[in-house]
């Protein structure tokens, strides 16, 4: 059964390559979501696909690309909704 996790990055997170470097990792993984710079300096990552996965990719987002500082991360899990159907990088 799929789920979804809503990931919520602070730190050194924009202009280091993060974004690109998830949307590689998510699609890696076969998961289906996307990934946004917020106007804040943080990071958002929504992602859908199998729990296991899904736990590579928050694991990864941890500390992200070498280029990145990570001070902070959190996280929520939720059902699937089922409504990508791919993994995009969003502006």
């Amino acid at each position: 059964m799929d789920s979804r996790i809503h990931i919520h990055v602070f730190g050194i997170v924009q202009g280091v390559f993060f974004r690109a470097n998830t949307f590689d990792m998510a699609t890696d993984l076969g998961l289906f979501g996307y990934v946004l710079n917020l106007s804040d300096g943080s990071l958002e990552i929504v992602a859908e696909g199998e729990k296991e996965k899904l736990e590579e990719l928050l694991n990864w987002a941890s500390h992200g690309p070498s280029e990145a500082v990570v001070s902070k991360i959190d996280h929520s899990w939720h059902d699937s909704k089922k409504e990508f159907k791919k993994f995009e990088i969003r502006n």
